[in-house]
């Protein structure tokens, strides 16, 4: 099924090339310590579950106006979904068993087991469940004066391209690897600011590593220079003393 439209969005909506699936995880999941957010920009979807993330990253996100916390929909309206799937199934053992199922505590989870045994009718129920999702998102997201917009998907190279000739690769423009790098940096910069508290000093270690690490060749060869120099030096004293 597709995940965006495609006609085009009112100038009043900023387009962003959201992550679908991500998106539809998060409204499906209404659990009290889950918190999800979508960043604006990107079309990322973060998940931040209490007593695991760390509560300064937390936050970090709720205060950064690019991220947008994702209002879940409700158990209630989830559980008036199964009952509306319910009327659509044929009289029969399957809709007694789904009946009997959304009866009293646990009906969510008796609700997919009893679907288990019966795949066709599983597979439609997640059609149904993924319509009414849709519906509820492109209704959130225009709100918000969004519009979800297909996002780029990354394509395997062939053989050939692979096998580029260097003189080809040579070619290329020097303002798109400027471009990346520069994408690359703030990149690199927002992973910093969503990192725990307890993780920066690893993360600065290894940047420091990586830093210094560009510079090893030319200090052994100096160092190697240099020993070279000292042993011709002590060499050379021998001979005169002898």
């Amino acid at each position: 099924m597709s995940r965006a439209d495609d006609t085009p969005a009112p100038s009043s909506l900023r387009e962003v090339p959201v992550a679908w699936e991500a998106l539809e995880d998060a409204f499906e999941n209404n659990a009290h310590e889950v918190h999800s957010y979508l960043h604006t920009q990107t079309g990322e979807v973060i998940r931040i579950v209490d007593g695991i993330a760390d509560p300064e990253m937390h936050r970090r996100v709720m205060s950064n106006s690019a991220y947008l916390r994702i209002e879940p929909v409700s158990s209630r309206e989830q559980y008036r979904w199964m009952e509306r799937f319910i009327a659509t199934v044929e009289a029969g053992e399957l809709r007694d068993k789904l009946v009997q199922s959304i009866d009293g505590k646990g009906a969510f989870r008796r609700f997919k087991d009893v679907l288990m045994s019966f795949p066709v009718d599983r597979e439609r129920w997640f059609a149904f469940r993924s319509e009414r999702l849709r519906s509820c998102m492109e209704g959130w997201l225009e709100t918000h004066h969004l519009a979800a917009v297909p996002r780029q998907e990354w394509r395997v190279p062939t053989a050939d391209e692979v096998q580029k000739p260097a003189d080809v690769e040579a070619e290329r423009p020097r303002k798109n690897r400027a471009t990346l790098s520069e994408a690359q940096r703030r990149r690199l910069h927002e992973l910093a600011d969503l990192l725990p508290a307890r993780e920066l000093d690893a993360a600065l270690a290894f940047c420091e590593f990586l830093r210094e690490r560009k510079h090893l060749p030319r200090l052994r060869l100096e160092e190697a220079e240099a020993d070279g120099a000292a042993e011709s030096a002590e060499s050379g004293g021998e001979t005169s003393s002898a």
